[in-house]
């Protein structure tokens, strides 16, 4: 039987991959389950390409019939109201997972391994594009005022903006040929972050993974099976209890009201806000009263993530400095938590305010973290 099995590896090489990647694989005996997001993020981008899927079959890209064909599948479909409830949802814990798994490897200095760090954050990008582009095709009220006031941004860019917001548009204003364009594009995207993922475990599995205790080329590893493997089996079970019963139990608690009405073009909701996984660069948005500032604020607070491993000279992970990195790292995390906080409050006082401050902090975080980590570095030399 084993005989048989072998001789299967060695014929079939997609089998010989999976095997090297997902059983033989070296991995640090001390990973924690901070390690789990990788997987969960997997099994996310899984359970939205499969709901999705089926979502698309009575979905009508049509402003005309967009929001009633979201009704048609909650009340008509066999189990439509199900595979709904799951895809919004799974936008929200996808987006936990994703920034538990980023937020773990600026804490640990996982983005030293810089290939990997790049790769991770254009999936990162490519997912927020999916998500926005997926918020819009409810076709309630904030779904078209969002699409709106996000796809006008592109307004501030001199010369350009104005013919850009157009050709986005296909049009005047947001009509069906934008609708139909942000459907396509939401639907092909996850084909495209699924390659990214492929050659973001390619990477991974090139430098190996990091580890607690940052040790470059750590010698202490063990086979990725079956310790591992059963701990990500662990984390998926726990993850797919706790988000199953949070969608059948609160369904609708992280979603906007305004977007359960049919949007109205001459209707402006009170507050215009994104989904919350946006807020953050939302606030940043708001707190620049420059508009084009605001723009390059708002794309700055996501690409500066991609510039981490270029900002920091570190010849040795894992030292003293580590200390220091904590104490900045949830100082950075409080930071966020504000902006996310700030970005669903309406733009008067105090909140403005704060949010300016905490705008300037969370730029600071970085270049201050720079500037001492390149100072450590000539002082430990």
């Amino acid at each position: 039987m084993i005989t048989s099995m072998m001789k299967i590896y060695k014929k079939n090489p997609i089998l010989k991959i999976i095997h090297s990647s997902l059983v033989t694989l070296p991995a640090p005996s001390n990973l924690s389950f901070w390690w789990n997001y990788g997987s969960l993020l997997s099994l996310c981008l899984m359970v939205q390409i499969f709901t999705g899927l089926f979502l698309s079959m009575h979905y009508c890209p049509n402003i005309d019939l967009a929001f009633d064909s979201i009704i048609h599948i909650n009340r008509n479909v066999n189990y439509g109201w199900l595979y709904r409830i799951i895809h919004t949802n799974g936008a929200s814990m996808f987006f936990i997972c994703l920034y538990l798994h980023i937020g773990r490897n600026i804490y640990y200095e996982s983005y030293m391994f810089t290939h990997v760090w790049m790769v991770g954050i254009i999936i990162f990008f490519l997912t927020m594009a999916t998500a926005f582009m997926g918020y819009v095709l409810p076709w309630g009220q904030m779904s078209f005022w969002g699409a709106t006031v996000i796809t006008n941004l592109m307004s501030a860019i001199p010369f350009i903006g104005t013919e850009l917001v157009k050709w986005i548009w296909g049009g005047f204003a947001i009509n069906n040929v934008t609708l139909n364009r942000f459907f396509s594009i939401h639907f092909i995207l996850p084909m495209i972050i699924s390659a990214m993922v492929i050659i973001h475990i390619f990477y991974l599995h090139q430098t190996g993974s990091n580890n607690p205790l940052m040790i470059k080329k750590s010698l202490d590893k063990i086979p990725f099976h079956p310790l591992f493997s059963l701990k990500d089996l662990l984390g998926m079970m726990i993850f797919l209890m706790l988000f199953i019963n949070f969608s059948l139990i609160y369904p609708f608690s992280l979603m906007d009201s305004d977007n359960f009405i049919l949007a109205n073009p001459l209707v402006t909701p009170p507050h215009i806000q994104p989904e919350w996984y946006f807020l953050f660069a939302y606030s940043i948005l708001r707190s620049i009263p420059n508009k084009l500032g605001g723009v390059i604020a708002l794309f700055m607070s996501i690409l500066i993530l991609f510039f981490l491993p270029l900002m920091f000279n570190k010849s040795i992970q894992g030292n003293t400095y580590f200390y220091i990195n904590k104490i900045w790292f949830w100082m950075f995390l409080s930071i966020f938590l504000i902006l996310t906080w700030i970005g669903a409050k309406s733009i008067d006082y105090p909140f403005m305010n704060i949010g300016q401050i905490t705008t300037i902090l969370y730029f600071l975080y970085f270049f201050l973290n720079s500037i001492i980590s390149n100072l450590w570095n000539i002082l430990i030399k």
